[in-house]
């Protein structure tokens, strides 16, 4: 019996997991994405671009294609969107789970200063000029207007366009996953003083914090959001197991 899938993606993990079932003959994966993402990576099943329009679209796209597993694997900030899947996922009577990196947690020699969001974190660089290394996506950018004194560094995978009104800001373009030494780099390059990022977590990105534990730099992190309370798989292969778990399960249902 062949289950299909929905995965809600974006992120790597997302990624790695419709490779993994889409090798596997008993799922028919499609992989969602946003399209916020200009070029987004390639994948290994068949994608699907744009948004559902809110919970009720999803649930109702989730009866149309009579989606038996339904796999949130989009980024750990993205509230809006798995608040929305667990919302669909009761109303359409499919099995919801999350696979969800690991938050980052502080080790010796870290200059971590925790907020709850970007304006919070800009307001925390103080007033004394600094060189900010920023790590956001492009629609957070804009609290930084708020302190055009600090010369920044902001990286993105897409051009943040328009640029922002800011007098000293260097815009790079790249898409990780970084290595330590190409971070110590880059921030000695640039005189970093500070870095400014979410709590993402994962591996591709961890190097820019090693590089502040590295050279004794501050890092302003914001916390992540309040998200739903559902099974969850802290890895690819986890998420796979569970999948294949849910699939037996079904199938002893005959769904």
């Amino acid at each position: 019996m062949t289950h299909r899938i929905l995965i809600l993606g974006g992120t790597t993990e997302a990624r790695q997991l419709s490779r993994l079932l889409g090798e596997d003959g008993r799922y028919d994966v499609t992989l969602s994405l946003a399209g916020r993402t200009r070029a987004p990576a390639a994948h290994a099943v068949p994608v699907r671009v744009g948004g559902f329009g809110g919970a009720e679209g999803l649930a109702g796209y989730l009866r149309e294609y009579r989606t038996d597993i339904l796999v949130d694997a989009t980024h750990p900030f993205a509230a809006r969107i798995s608040g929305n899947a667990a919302v669909a996922a009761a109303l359409a009577g499919v099995p919801l789970l999350v696979l969800r990196r690991p938050e980052w947690r502080p080790v010796e020699g870290d200059r971590w200063i925790e907020v709850d969001g970007v304006a919070q974190a800009v307001a925390a660089l103080g007033t004394e000029p600094r060189g900010v290394f920023v790590a956001l996506g492009r629609q957070e950018l804009a609290p930084l207007e708020a302190a055009p004194w600090h010369r920044y560094v902001i990286r993105s995978v897409d051009p943040v366009e328009p640029p922002l009104a800011l007098p000293a800001a260097t815009y790079l373009l790249a898409r990780g996953p970084f290595g330590l030494d190409d971070e110590l780099a880059l921030f000695e390059r640039h005189r970093v003083e500070a870095v400014l990022a979410k709590n993402s977590g994962g591996e591709a990105t961890y190097s820019k914090l090693e590089a502040s534990r590295k050279l004794g730099i501050e890092v302003f992190l914001v916390r992540r959001p309040a998200l739903p309370e559902v099974a969850s798989a802290a890895t690819p292969v986890e998420a796979m197991t569970m999948v294949s778990h849910l699939a037996v399960s079904l199938a002893k249902r005959g769904v």
